[in-house]
């Protein structure tokens, strides 16, 4: 047949096919295309990766016409983001693998597939994009599919759902414990600093990393954390009854609550992050060991600043601390936190230098191909990467988040 090899293309990005008429991915061939796109219509005729499968092989039927051609449609995951593009990313190698092509037609049903474009791009040339809208009310339907695949996507659901359900909630614990209004407006306020600083993210994404799973040994080190986390605060509340009753100044009915929170507190959080390690050295993941190793060192030279800085408030009970104390505490935690994070860089940078990364595909952080590895220099720290195109890329070894099959980076 005439022309070059042509590959058509459709991404379930969300795994519907899975999740509504238990099939996976990929699907390969004109016939099991069709057949996946009558079972998903059948389980949710409402679906749009339906219409977008349906699409892919009124095209294939177009394109086989004058060239050499396969159908293939591509799943994801349910959870979205990083997972959904992985596992489309090792779809998409399996598939070329097995079926060379020069070019490919991609078949999207909207923004959210649409997204994956940059991952297809960087393996196969991609000669057409045909997005699939349904007819009726064509920008009023776009969006309104757009805002039900966000919020499918744990980032809007925390935002949409989430903040609304945490401020609601946090009045109703106020009023049952006879607390004012105060309290949950301080939280919410404490809450909105974090988010317009970045910490939000940062925190969320530290928390997600933590498996809370049965079958590992982490687990009891959780068990015990947990209770631990709560007597601390449970304490700080203690102390804000105790210093509202017998004193009016703002900065230690702040501070008093605090101290008492920080007495406690710091052990459990070291606990969560000494359970993690465990997880981590079991898997053989010792470059991320590193990162928690960090986490450890903040949290300890947090507690250090803010308890001093509470006591040299309250100021009731020894130990006493001075302002002049208190300056030094925050001098010393800066110089040592320095130190630390250069020590761990170095303990990070030898083992990266003991495996062997000639070879490994990279990925960005987003699940992206970046390229494979061509190289590592030992005395500047980088890794040399040959992407794509063809092209040199150097890449400094502080931005490796994980080894394994693959290397990911952290940006």
């Amino acid at each position: 047949m005439p022309g070059k090899p042509k590959l058509v293309l459709c991404v379930d990005r969300d795994n519907d096919l899975y999740e509504k008429a238990g099939i996976s991915g990929p699907i390969i061939g004109r016939d099991a295309n069709l057949n996946a796109a009558m079972a998903l219509g059948v389980a949710d005729p409402g679906d749009t990766d339906t219409n977008a499968i349906f699409k892919a092989i009124s095209v294939y039927d177009q394109l086989s016409k004058t060239h050499s051609v396969q159908i293939a449609t591509l799943t994801g995951s349910a959870k979205l983001g990083y997972a959904a593009d992985e596992a489309v990313s090792a779809q998409l190698d399996r598939l070329l693998s097995q079926f060379p092509c020069d070019s490919c037609v991609f078949v999207s049903d909207g923004e959210s597939d649409s997204a994956l474009l940059p991952i297809i791009q960087s393996r196969v040339k991609v000669d057409s994009v045909e997005i699939v809208v349904m007819k009726q009310a064509k920008e009023l339907e776009k969006t309104y599919f757009v805002i039900l695949e966000k919020l499918k996507e744990p980032y809007y659901a925390r935002l949409i759902f989430g903040i609304p359900a945490l401020i609601l909630l946090l009045f109703v614990v106020s009023y049952a414990l006879g607390w004012s209004w105060h309290v949950p407006a301080g939280l919410i306020s404490l809450y909105l600093l974090f988010k317009a600083f970045g910490l939000e993210d940062a925190l969320w994404r530290m928390l997600s990393s933590f498996d809370f799973n049965a079958e590992k040994v982490s687990l009891v080190v959780y068990l015990v954390a947990a209770p631990l986390i709560a007597i601390a605060f449970w304490s700080g509340y203690q102390a804000f009854l105790t210093y509202s009753a017998i004193t009016t100044n703002p900065a230690k009915l702040i501070a008093a609550p605090l101290r008492a929170v920080l007495v406690l507190l710091p052990w459990p959080i070291l606990l969560l992050i000494g359970g993690r390690v465990l997880d981590l050295m079991a898997e053989k993941r010792k470059i991320e060991v590193v990162k928690y190793g960090q986490y450890a060192v903040s949290t300890i030279l947090f507690w250090l600043v803010f308890w001093a800085g509470s006591v040299w408030v309250v100021n009731d009970t020894a130990p006493y601390v001075s302002f002049d104390d208190f300056v030094v505490v925050i001098l010393a935690s800066v110089l040592m936190g320095f130190v630390s994070i250069s020590l761990l860089r170095a303990v990070k940078r030898r083992a990266l230098l003991g495996l062997k990364l000639e070879n490994k595909e990279v990925l960005g952080s987003a699940g992206n191909y970046v390229g494979k590895v061509m190289g590592l220099d030992p005395h500047d720290g980088t890794l040399a990467i040959k992407t794509a195109l063809g092209q040199k890329m150097v890449v400094h070894l502080e931005d490796v988040e994980r080894v394994g099959e693959k290397i990911l980076l952290s940006a």
